[in-house]
């Protein structure tokens, strides 16, 4: 059983739990049901974006504790001062310390950039937790999801106005996709043996159409590098590790950011 397989089995038990004690109808009349979310898509094809994807995490399960004394608020702020295209928080508990609540806490002070709760989907009843904390985009990975589930899945946020990233690591999963004005992730780790290779990301990169937005994930550490990405058509680049093993990560960020410009 590999890291991803725990992780996802984990998971639905963890989903199927959640759904026994909070009623769906609680999550619609949630204040931030009602709020208008913030392109993702916009704010990584604006003419002036960055294109950093700035990353909210505690632990992993490849680094484990990278960063557990930092503070929502304070990271989220200063990514805000650095000019990330968008942040990304990581709301699983088990396995990287994240939960719900670091979304809301980010919410209260970002209302300019979109927020992607970034977690393993496996249920229809996560989305609509997800737009009722207040995230404006979710992450569907498709190494863990049927054809027929990311399709659902899609619609569905799609319907509650949250953009979607779509995270693939191989040929194979690239093809359970409707590659049609997509926003595409291409991992950098595989999720399976969590050994990271660029080069791997770039030849894949090749098969995505033009009409999709194409975001680089993982193992991103030198502003070099995005500036290379560039070139291959990538427009999104989400760092978190790089930022968060540092005693100020919004700062980390800034200082990264002022070097690919």
């Amino acid at each position: 059983m590999t890291i991803l397989d725990k992780i996802i089995a984990h998971k639905k038990k963890e989903v199927a739990q959640l759904k026994s004690e909070v009623a769906i109808e609680k999550l619609v009349k949630s204040p931030n049901f009602n709020r208008t979310p913030i392109s993702l898509k916009n704010a990584l094809t604006a003419k002036d974006s960055t294109g950093i994807i700035a990353e909210y995490k505690r632990k992993s399960p490849s680094k484990g504790i990278i960063n557990d004394t930092s503070d929502i608020i304070e990271v989220t702020q200063g990514y805000l001062e650095a000019n990330v295209a968008a942040q990304s928080i990581l709301t699983d508990t088990e396995f990287f310390g994240g939960n719900i609540v670091d979304v809301m806490k980010a919410r209260t002070v970002n209302d300019t950039t979109p927020i992607l709760r970034k977690d393993f989907i496996v249920d229809g009843f996560q989305i609509v937790e997800a737009k009722a904390i207040g995230t404006d985009a979710i992450l569907l990975i498709a190494a863990c999801l049927t054809k027929q589930e990311l399709k659902n899945y899609g619609k569905l946020a799609e319907d509650l106005g949250l953009d979607v990233l779509y995270e693939v690591h191989s040929e194979e999963e690239l093809g359970k996709i409707e590659l049609d004005n997509k926003i595409i992730g291409i991992n950098n780790r595989n999720l399976k043996t969590f050994e990271v290779d660029l080069e791997h990301s770039i030849q894949l990169a090749s098969q995505i159409p033009e009409s999709c937005i194409k975001v680089s994930e993982s193992g991103l550490s030198d502003p070099r590098v995005i500036t290379g990405l560039k070139e291959y058509g990538f427009q999104g680049f989400l760092i978190g590790e790089n930022f968060m093993k540092t005693n100020d990560p919004g700062f980390a960020c800034q200082e990264f950011i002022s070097q690919i410009r």
